[in-house]
């Protein structure tokens, strides 16, 4: 049996719906799902930050999902806090492919809903995003700049882009403090580091996500307490 999340679904047939899933040891897989009807349907479960134990079959890259079942309850994500959950869906969706794998991603993904639902706080954001990044082959170097020297906390950086970060000149909207980058490496971020983090994550997420708005950051945006 495998195990995995359901990131989204959306209608295929009127007896079955296409799902995108984030599997254990595969990353993402896109598999078909017959509901069923009455005490053998599956809707109830087939929902997001549900953990589930299931089986693929189908030899093409639209696998079929069976024997489908909860492997636990679903982790206690609710409310503003759901809107992250979301946000992370969307951003798996958005950035990796059937055919990429991202086997890695399933854990840090698990890790990150337990988190979120043990008490939310935007890092948690940015070190997903930063796996994510990592995983995609889109994430600059955080602790050292393009000439291989060391970052330093109290400099600041610009990012050239596709090379990574060079010294600059005092602060500016462009420019990263060496303490935030270093502290987003090390998974330390403090509040006063928010701000630039997000920043340099939207830009570096750019060329992955293209110009199509992202559904969950709409949502974020009605919610300024946790907004992202």
């Amino acid at each position: 049996m495998l195990r995995g999340y359901v990131l989204h679904t959306r209608p295929f047939t009127d007896s079955s719906v296409l799902v995108n899933m984030l599997v254990d040891g595969q990353g993402r897989v896109d598999c078909v799902a017959r509901i069923g009807s009455g005490k053998t349907s599956i809707k109830s479960i087939l929902q997001p930050f549900q953990p589930l134990i299931f089986e693929l079959s189908g030899r093409s890259n639209l696998k079929n999902l069976i024997r489908v079942e909860s492997a636990s309850p679903a982790v206690p994500i609710s409310g503003e806090v759901s809107f992250a959950g979301f946000y992370l869906n969307e951003l798996l969706v958005r950035c990796i492919s059937v055919d990429h794998g991202a086997e890695e991603i399933f854990f840090v993904y698990h890790k990150t809903l337990m988190a979120m639902a043990a008490g939310f706080c935007q890092s948690q954001l940015r070190y997903f995003e930063l796996s994510l990044l990592k995983e995609i082959g889109l994430m600059p170097t955080l602790n050292v700049d393009i000439a291989q020297d060391a970052i330093e906390a109290d400099y600041y950086y610009r990012l050239l882009p596709d090379e990574g970060f060079v010294n600059a000149l005092g602060p500016k909207t462009s420019h990263y403090s060496g303490e935030m980058l270093l502290s987003l490496e090390s998974h330390t971020l403090q509040a006063e580091h928010f701000k630039q983090a997000k920043h340099l994550m939207r830009l570096l997420l750019a060329p992955c996500l293209g110009d199509k708005p992202l559904k969950s950051r709409a949502l974020f945006k009605t919610k300024s307490q946790y907004a992202k």
